[in-house]
Order: structure tokens, then C-alpha cells, then sequence
């Protein structure tokens, strides 16, 4: 069963109130808070949201593996995603992480220290380990303005925060969607860690799921 609040995650409590979903495919939203995560804690992140809007779920700092949670997942993060109308509320789930780090500088170049804890939360919560957009774009470039956005959100999955339709973000940067969701994540069976390996795939199978040329996935 899903729960609204990840397990192993420390809390703020966040005063802001987001609403209700408006229903569809349930999808996570990845952000940058552009500030470096060798001298910013999630914590101290979090508190910045705690009593007003804009906010977030999750902050979490890729290096130390702290998250911190400030919105249940039963709750929109409203005004987060910069958009109007406003994206947040669009699915059965819109989880928004914001990841302590800059746009000019990928996360997924780094280790991902506590990675494993938010991809099973988000798996409880049915968001597909899928990539519909493709890899984000690097933080110099423009935000892709195309006909398709709208119907690729419709899919649902995993987003950067430059891939919601309408937005003008530059965050969360070119990072690479399989590092991030797991083909390339260190520990993970038949996997050599590779830290600036390539994304060459925008589809992954759930915690379990083999075929004959991908091994599964392992939450530890």
C-alpha cells in the first residue's frame, strides 16, 4: 500500500495547502534548487517552503542522501511548477522532488546517495519508471516549445521540471534519465557504476520485472 509520507524520510511540517488532484496518469516532476549540495542541506532547503507557496514533496541532497519531506503525496504542490494552469494538480499523483543542485551541472554526473528510497515510494505510488519527453536539456538551452508536450504529460511517468508543459525552466538540466532511474544505478545486478554514462533509454521495468536483456532492478 501507498504511503503519503516516504518512509525513512525526515519531515517539515509545510502550512501551505495544495488542493485536489484533477485525475489521470500519475507522474513525478524533478526540479533543481539551483544552491550546491556540498554546503546546502535538504533540511535547510525545506525550511524555506515550510509556511507559504511555492513548495515541494521531497527535497532531496543527491551527496549526503538526506530528503525531506514537506506535502503528503495525497497533496498537490501548487504553484511549483510555474504554470497556469497550474500542472501540479494534473494526475492521480504529481510528486515534485527538488533536488539540492544546479541545472549547469547534472546531478546524475554525481553519486546518487539515497536514490533507491524515493524511486520505491514513487513505485508505490504507480508512477511509471518511464521517460516520456526524452533527456532533458542542458540549462544553456531553450526549453522545447513543441506540439507534443501536452500529450507526453497525458502519458504520465517522469519529468524535468523544463518538460511540463508551458514551463520556462531551465532545471533540471541534461541529466540523464537512465542513471537516474536505475539502468545505471551502482549496485543494481549486471551494472557497473558509471557516472557519466550516456541516456540511451526512456523506458524501465518495475522492482522484479526481467526480460532477456535487461536484468531487474534492486531496491536495497
Amino acid at each position: 500500500m501507498a504511503n503519503a509520507w516516504m518512509p525513512g524520510a525526515g519531515r517539515i511540517h509545510c502550512t501551505a495547502s495544495g488542493g485536489l488532484y484533477r485525475g489521470g496518469a500519475p507522474r513525478a516532476v524533478w526540479l533543481t534548487t539551483e544552491a550546491d549540495p556540498a554546503t546546502h542541506s535538504a533540511r535547510a532547503i525545506a525550511e524555506r517552503y515550510e509556511d507559504k507557496e511555492p513548495t515541494a514533496h521531497l527535497v532531496w541532497n543527491p551527496v549526503t542522501g538526506e530528503t525531506v519531506q514537506l506535502l503528503p503525496a495525497t497533496v498537490p504542490a501548487i504553484g511549483r511548477l510555474g504554470c497556469d494552469p497550474d500542472p501540479a494538480r494534473e494526475g492521480r499523483i504529481c510528486l515534485v522532488i527538488e533536488v539540492v543542485g544546479h541545472a549547469e551541472k547534472p546531478f546524475t554526473d554525481r553519486p546518487l546517495t539515497g536514490i533507491d528510497p524515493i524511486l520505491s515510494w514513487l513505485d508505490s505510488w504507480e508512477v511509471a519508471r518511464t521517460w516520456p519527453a526524452g533527456p532533458p536539456p542542458p540549462a544553456d538551452q531553450p526549453p522545447p516549445q513543441h506540439t507534443a508536450a501536452t500529450r507526453l504529460w497525458a502519458l504520465g511517468g517522469h519529468f524535468g521540471h523544463s518538460q511540463v508543459p508551458g514551463s520556462r525552466a531551465i532545471g533540471p538540466g541534461a541529466i540523464s534519465p537512465d542513471r537516474l532511474l536505475g539502468s545505471y544505478l551502482p549496485g543494481a545486478p549486471g551494472k557497473t557504476e558509471d557516472h557519466h554514462a550516456p541516456a540511451t533509454a526512456h523506458a524501465f521495468l518495475p522492482s522484479g520485472t526481467t526480460t532477456g536483456s535487461r536484468p531487474a532492478m534492486a531496491h536495497t
